[in-house]
Parts: C-alpha cells; structure tokens; sequence
C-alpha cells in the first residue's frame, strides 16, 4: 500500500501555528497539524505571556496566548472538520527532508515518519534570559507576573512613573532604555549590564547621556521584592548598590528555533530568521515560514496571524490550481474522444 501524503503540514503550536492550521483547514486543505511536545512547549515565547493588553478582545483571557489558541483547537476538533483536520497532539517534529520529486519526509518527536507536499513552520523564537547567580530561574516569578518583560511594544505601557531597568549591554538595550524614555514618564531609568561592559554605538551613547539614562555595569545578584507575589522593588548589584525598579525589561537577544529550515538549506538572514517572499515561501519551494520564525516583519501575534494566512492561502491557491488543471485535461480528453 502506497504511503499517504497529506497536503498541507503544520509545524508549530503558538498563534502562527494555530492560525495557519485553522486557516487551512477552513480552506478545506487536508492539514497535518503538530503542535509540539512538552519539551518544546517549555521553549515557546507562550511560556512568559500571561496578559494581552494590545489585542482588542484579549483582556479576558488569564494565559494571553494558551486560551485563544487552545479555543481554536478546540473549535478544530468538531467532528466537521474530521476529514481534513490531522492533530497529533503532544508531538513536534524532530527531522525533515525533501525528495527529488518534491515531497517533504517529516520524522516526529515519537520517531514516526509521514509525507506531505506543503509545509508552514511556526517554531519562532526565545527570548534569551540574563543569569542571576549562574541561574535564570531566579527571574521566572517575575517574568510570570509581568514585572520583568521583554516587548516594550507589547508590555511598554506597565511603565508609567514607575522607576525601570533596562537588562542588557549592546545597542539594542539601549534602543530599548530610549524607547521607553521618549514615550512615557520614567522618574528613574536604569540599564544593567549584568556585569558585562557596555557596547552601546556612538547615536546611542549620545542619547543615553541626552536622557540621562543611568548605565551601570556591576552583576545582578538578587531581587528587592517579592517572589511569590512576583512584586519587584529593584535589584541588589555585587558592588553593593541597590537599583530600585518596579518594571525591568531584558533585552539580550533571541535563540531563534531554526533548526528545522537549516536542515532543508533555507536562506536564513544574519540573525537566523529565516528569509521569505510576501506569501512565506523560503528559498525551499513549497516550504512556508510563518510567525516570529520569518524574517523581516514584527514579532508580534497579529503579524504571526497575517503571515500564516497568507501562507495558507498561497498553498491553497496551489493546491486548487495543480486540481483545476488536472480537471481541465481529463474534460479536454473526454471532449476529444466524443
């Protein structure tokens, strides 16, 4: 018996992932769908969001990304849907491949192996978390109640006349430092290096010192504040010195989960994103990239949303063309026998 090959696979479980399969199976696109194992649950951006304050008809939900994306799958899972709506659940995908004939092989986390002619991976990214006494679990009650984040686009609004650290020592930290000080009322602003000498360029270093942004460069080694409450007062330095802070933002960075698209040769930019054209499609044909993994648009959930249409929908446009024109020439030759 010849092995199936489904139409369309998706790989990834965060908004991207979830809107590219609720997209595609509203197509009506036969749609493979892995969400990711427990491991790979762990490493998802999901992890720190707890509230979406800048997405109209977010504000309800307690776990800002899990609910409405758990409310998709759960609206995906109704038995209409059951003849092109392929979930395996708890599953990643841990290898892939195409052949000659342009068929991706995927390998899932549980060693099983499938076929499919479309993929859209949504892995996106990490943040990269500073280490407080060797250890980054020490920031997670925090991160968890939103006192230290990572999008001042997302979260930059919790700031206002609170005092705010900035954790991090290139450019980009401090691109972050003048954002926040140009848009909202900050009594007392603070980047911490943790210990690392400031790279900042000459353009940020001049408006550093404009804004009189504090840079200090002694390593953190602890929290003023509560943990279990998850309620920061500041940060206590090796040099003695106390930073008072009601909000941080860290900003060292991203692990970019690329490792996928690395495997089939896709074009990736200087920083690992990997590099597409309007629809998704990477340099690999008939290979999609959609959410925070594609390079050059916002990291954001509507422009995961955005993406993943289009995506979606650029693969549908080719699966209904490759069907048209089958049509058309079984009609042109049963016209010609008659």
């Amino acid at each position: 018996m010849t092995e199936k090959i489904y139409e369309t696979t998706v790989i990834g479980g965060g908004s991207a992932g979830i809107m590219a399969a609720l997209r595609s199976v509203l197509n009506n696109d036969e749609t493979l769908f892995f969400p990711g194992n427990q491991k790979n649950k762990k490493k998802s951006r999901a992890m720190w969001v707890r509230k979406v304050e800048n997405i109209p008809g977010f504000l309800d939900f307690k776990q800002g990304i899990n609910n409405p994306n758990k409310q998709a799958y759960d609206f995906l899972s109704n038995e209409r849907f059951e003849k092109v709506f392929y979930p395996q659940l708890n599953t990643g995908v841990q290898s892939i491949e195409k052949d000659e004939l342009g068929i991706f092989t995927l390998v899932d986390s549980n060693g099983q192996t499938w076929k499919t002619k479309y993929v859209i991976l949504t892995t996106g990214m990490m943040d990269v978390q500073p280490f407080i006494e060797g250890d980054i679990r020490s920031i997670f009650p925090f991160a968890n109640s939103q006192a230290i984040e990572y999008c001042v686009r997302c979260d930059g609004h919790h700031t206002h006349q609170n005092e705010i650290a900035v954790i991090g020592h290139t450019s980009s930290a401090a691109w972050v430092a003048i954002m926040i000080n140009e848009r909202y009322d900050i009594p007392n602003l603070t980047i911490l290096t943790n210990g690392k000498s400031a790279d900042f360029d000459e353009e940020t270093s001049e408006l550093i010192e404009l804004y009189n942004i504090n840079v200090v460069e002694s390593e953190i080694v602890d929290f003023l504040g509560d943990k279990k409450e998850g309620k920061l007062e500041g940060f206590i330095l090796e040099s003695g010195d106390i930073i008072h802070a009601q909000n941080a933002f860290v900003s060292l960075g991203v692990i970019v989960y690329n490792e996928l698209a690395k495997e089939l040769g896709a074009k990736l930019d200087n920083r690992g994103f990997v590099v597409t054209d309007e629809k998704g499609q990477s340099s690999v044909e008939n290979f999609y990239i959609a959410g925070d993994l594609r390079a050059g648009i916002k990291k954001q959930i509507y422009t995961a949303w955005d993406s993943a249409v289009d995506s979606a929908d650029d693969i549908n446009a080719k699966i209904r063309r490759e069907r048209r024109q089958k049509q058309l020439l079984e009609f042109r030759t049963k016209k010609g026998d008659n």
